[in-house]
């Protein structure tokens, strides 16, 4: 390919990014994919260490639920690569999927290699071209139609180099993990140009507060079985999963199923509130009996060891700022055990986050993703503003605005080979 003439230019080589490729290269254009690193998909491949969560095999709308005040643009993504579309795909890689017991969607082997080098492999075979090495720092649209970008990267020494490009697509990824290549600096550019572009914020991340000594010794350790919510917010059922106390606060599964309403509390009025039970699997009526019953010469702490199965970090946690009161009456122990609140006072930094919200509004963006004011530049990715938990659904929306921007930027440039 004469890089120097490109139908299509991707900047941005993870999973939204190579599926807008793929599209556009399907429908017959010449397709240029630009990364920074020196290989694709990085940060891709260390999600994918622990499994590879690709998708969750909940049904609709629950699913589409999951992506909050984003949810609209979404579902109209996910009509066209949705989880059943995105198991297809990679089953036509030669990856067939398996759902966990969770509903998750995992490939076989719970490996992200083998599916990465599969993709790679057929996009080159396709005609795709990659440029390592080389960021994206300059984006010029002009008039004319034939060359309508002129884009400036630069390498690692520091050297300029500039391409052409008919049409873009912008999959630069967040600003979480910034060590893999997605470290938001694309903001001020495509602010320069008049983008709407929300300020970055963390999500999937771990929340702050102000644990005793005798908490932090618990650092480190699970606390399973449990289930959250967060008063106020627009999810009200609570969340079932496990999470992770640290030195810092809380992070894991719940915390991350729950940070987009922790995070709009922190941001608007300085912490958030949470709350948790500790005894899922027992009513607050059953505790109550169980406590009364239970011989009166056990200590409280035995008493919640042996009815409320409490584990050593649960207990931290139910002490922690507990009053003489409630020590003293079983019945508001039980509840207690039921409703923990716990108060947060801010985010972890967004480079410890798995995630970010914030990014270019795309409600201000055509339904195939393409700025308005700058036709023939399209966004996907997680640099759109809409957010969603762990659990494979992050990545099926990633997956989905690549091929919704593909199919876009194709759509645009066949105006003017028709």
């Amino acid at each position: 390919m004469n890089t120097e003439n490109i139908d299509v230019a991707i900047i941005g080589g993870g999973p939204a990014g190579l599926m807008a490729a793929e599209t556009a290269r399907n429908a017959g254009f010449s397709v240029c994919v630009f990364e920074r690193m020196g290989s694709a998909g990085r940060k891709f491949l260390i999600a994918g260490k622990g499994g590879l969560n690709l998708t969750h095999s909940e049904v609709q709308p629950a699913f589409v639920a999951r992506y909050s005040h984003a949810k609209t643009q979404v579902e109209r993504w996910l009509a066209d690569f949705d989880s059943a579309a995105l198991r297809a795909w990679a089953a036509d890689l030669g990856i067939p999927t398996i759902v966990g017991s969770s509903g998750r969607v995992f490939p076989h082997d719970l490996k992200a290699a083998p599916l990465m080098r599969g993709w790679l492999k057929r996009l080159r075979a396709q005609g795709v071209a990659f440029v390592y090495g080389q960021k994206c720092v300059g984006l010029e649209p002009n008039t004319d139609n034939t060359r309508a970008f002129a884009l400036t990267f630069i390498n690692d020494q520091a050297m300029r180099s500039t391409y052409r490009a008919k049409s873009v697509v912008l999959a630069m990824g967040g600003g979480s993990w910034a060590k893999l290549g997605s470290d938001g600096s694309w903001v001020g550019m495509l602010r320069a140009l008049g983008v709407p572009v929300e300020d970055l914020q963390p999500s999937n991340c771990g929340f702050t507060a102000a644990w005793s000594d005798a908490l932090q010794r618990h650092a480190g350790a699970p606390i399973k079985s449990i289930e959250a919510f967060v008063p106020g917010a627009d999810i009200t059922a609570p969340i079932r999963g496990e999470a992770m106390l640290t030195s810092y606060g809380l992070e894991g599964s719940v915390v991350y199923a729950l940070s987009s309403a922790l995070r709009a509390q922190i941001l608007g009025h300085g912490s958030a509130q949470l709350v948790l039970d500790l005894a899922p699997d027992q009513s607050e009526a059953q505790l109550k009996t169980g406590l009364h019953n239970a011989r009166a010469s056990l200590s409280l702490s035995e008493k919640l060891k042996r009815v409320a199965k409490l584990s050593p970090v649960k207990l931290a946690l139910f002490y922690e700022g507990i009053s003489p009161e409630i020590r003293a009456d079983l019945d508001k122990v039980a509840q207690r055990v039921k409703t923990l609140a716990l108060r947060f006072d801010g985010m972890r930094p967004i480079d410890e986050a798995i995630s970010t919200a914030g990014g270019v509004d795309c409600t201000q963006l055509t339904g195939d993703l393409m700025v308005p004011s700058i036709p023939g530049l399209f966004c996907a990715g997680e640099m759109l503003n809409w957010d969603a938990p762990t659990g494979g659904y992050l990545l099926n929306a990633c997956f989905a605005s690549g091929k919704c921007a593909g199919k876009g930027a194709a759509a645009w440039l066949a105006r003017f080979t028709d």
